[in-house]
C-alpha cells in the first residue's frame, strides 16, 4: 500500500518527528510505501488565496500550480497519516491549511471524493488520557477530524490516536515511538 505520511511540526527533530520516523519504519516493517510530507520543512504555505478558494460554479476549477502538486501528490497514495502536536485542542494551522487548500471542492468533496482506503490521525498530547475525557476534547477532536474531514471526504476507514503525555520526559518518549511503530506496522492489515 502507498501511504502519504504528512507531518505538521516546525522542529523536524521534535518527538513529532522521531513518531513520523516510527510510524514510516512501521509501514517498511509491513512492507508498505511511505511518501512522506515535512510541511514546516517544505515550506507550505496554508495561506489560501483566491487561485484555490472553492469555486462552486465550476466542477474543473484549475488550481495554483503548488495546490496542483500537492492534490496529485493525495491522489497517488492509497492512505493517508496525518502526525502533528495537538495545539490548543486541535492540530497546527499548517496542517489545517493544507487541508483547506488541497482536500478541496472537487478534489475531496463536492463532485468527487477521495478514494483512499484508510487514515489515521496521530496527535500527540502533553496530557494524559482521563483530562481530555474529563472535559470531552478526546471526542470532541475525533469528530472534528473523523467525521468532519475523513468521512466528509470519502474516508469510511478513518480514526484518531493520540500518544498521551508526550512531554512527561523519562521513558514514555521511547514508549511512544514504539506505539508509532506499531500503527505504521498495522495500517494496511485486514484491506
Amino acid at each position: 500500500m502507498k501511504v502519504l505520511v504528512v507531518m505538521a511540526h516546525p522542529r523536524r527533530d521534535s518527538l513529532t518527528g522521531q513518531v513520523t520516523d516510527a510510524v514510516v519504519t512501521g509501514l517498511a516493517d509491513a512492507g508498505d510505501e511511505a511518501e512522506l510530507v515535512d510541511l514546516y520543512g517544505e515550506g507550505f504555505d496554508p495561506l489560501i488565496t483566491p487561485a484555490d478558494e472553492p469555486d462552486w460554479g465550476s466542477v474543473n476549477k484549475p488550481y495554483s500550480h503548488a495546490v496542483q502538486t500537492e492534490i496529485e501528490r493525495l491522489q497517488r497514495n492509497d492512505g493517508i497519516i496525518l502526525v502533528f502536536p495537538i495545539w490548543w485542542w486541535s492540530f497546527p494551522a499548517i496542517l489545517k491549511g493544507w487541508i483547506d487548500r488541497v482536500w478541496n471542492k472537487d478534489i475531496a468533496y463536492g463532485s468527487k471524493f477521495l478514494s483512499h482506503k484508510r487514515a489515521l490521525a496521530i496527535g500527540l498530547s502533553a496530557s494524559d488520557a482521563a483530562t481530555y475525557a474529563k472535559r470531552g476534547y478526546d471526542t470532541a477532536i475525533e469528530t472534528q477530524i473523523v467525521t468532519g474531514i475523513f468521512d466528509f471526504c470519502g474516508i469510511a476507514d478513518g480514526r484518531f490516536e493520540y500518544l498521551h503525555g508526550s512531554t512527561d520526559g523519562g521513558e514514555r518518549p521511547a514508549l511512544l515511538l514504539q506505539e508509532a511503530r506499531e500503527m505504521g506496522r498495522t495500517f494496511s492489515i485486514g484491506l
